[in-house]
């Protein structure tokens, strides 16, 4: 890889990790609803990626439906967990999703699983249950629940993808936007309030937040990455990428002030050790997701 590509895909990473922390502030500090959130996100992405929709593809009822579990169901979970969890937490507890693509691939697709990736998604596990881990025992908070449902959504979504052809990263994208930002909205409208008053009291940091999680992190990131699968295999960039919980993590703890004691660290390590053997071996569906890498951030 080219010195020059690689700090593109530096910055790329940098600006997926901060994805998180800008989530949190826009929740927990401004106190915008999740699912609001995750609608004007959706809101911002689908009308960047208007001119992608059309033409439409075939099996696009099969679209939707990975649409909605890569983008309203893995944002929107996620979004609501970020209300309670830290940023850095969820950066890592979302690492269970490597894992997780790989058992259901195995389950639904039949892909084989050799003792590498199994000590990997093992790896995984074991790290992840370590950040949750607390004095009494394993917390299963629920922010930390939400992260990991958003993590199981993404998976699910990333098996189905597996059995759409023919459809681009940016025309998939503008397809998540479109199928997720109207039960985004409808989920907000019938189950949360205050959104007016978050407008009324913080317009200019609430607009700024979700333009800078929409266009700069969802289509300037992921358009950038893009390009870089186009020139180097998935199993080289992967393995890069884990600078982004690395760098969320970083961010957490210096913008948040997340609590990531000596047991945190640990894990993190751990979890992410167990992602990386996955990701020098990935399988049919991993190499599928990181193609696509949508929702990834």
């Amino acid at each position: 890889m080219s010195l020059r590509d690689f700090g593109l895909l530096v910055f790329v990473c940098v600006i997926w990790a901060s994805s998180n922390v800008v989530g949190k502030l826009l929740i927990s500090g401004l106190g915008a609803p999740p699912l609001f959130v995750a609608a004007a996100r959706f809101a911002v992405v689908s009308l960047a990626t208007a001119p992608w929709l059309f033409p439409a593809p075939g099996k696009i009822v099969r679209l939707i439906a990975v649409g909605l579990l890569m983008g309203a169901g893995s944002f929107g979970l996620l979004f609501i967990g970020l209300k309670s969890a830290t940023p850095s937490a969820a950066a890592i507890v979302a690492q269970i999703g490597a894992p997780l693509t790989t058992l259901l691939s195995v389950i639904f697709l039949g892909e084989r699983m050799r003792w590498r990736r199994g000590l990997g998604m093992a790896l995984t596990l074991i790290g992840v249950v370590l950040v949750m881990w607390k004095p009494g025992g394993i917390s299963l908070s629920f922010g930390l629940t939400m992260v990991a449902a958003s993590a199981l959504s993404g998976a699910f979504g990333a098996v189905l993808l597996k059995y759409i052809d023919g459809v681009k990263p940016l025309q998939f994208q503008a397809w998540v936007g479109f199928s997720s930002v109207w039960p985004m909205a409808a989920a907000s409208a019938l189950f949360e309030h205050g959104q007016i008053d978050v407008l009324r009291a913080t317009p200019w940091g609430f607009l700024a937040g979700v333009l800078y999680t929409g266009l700069v992190v969802s289509v300037v990131g992921h358009t950038a990455y893009y390009g870089l699968i186009q020139r180097y295999e998935a199993n080289l960039l992967q393995p890069l990428t884990l600078m982004t919980p690395l760098g969320t993590v970083a961010m957490g703890v210096l913008i948040t002030h997340d609590a990531f004691d000596a047991r945190a660290i640990v894990g993190s390590a751990i979890a992410l050790a167990g992602v990386l053997v996955i990701a020098l071996k990935p399988g049919q569906v991993m190499t599928t997701l990181l193609a696509f890498r949508g929702r990834a951030a």
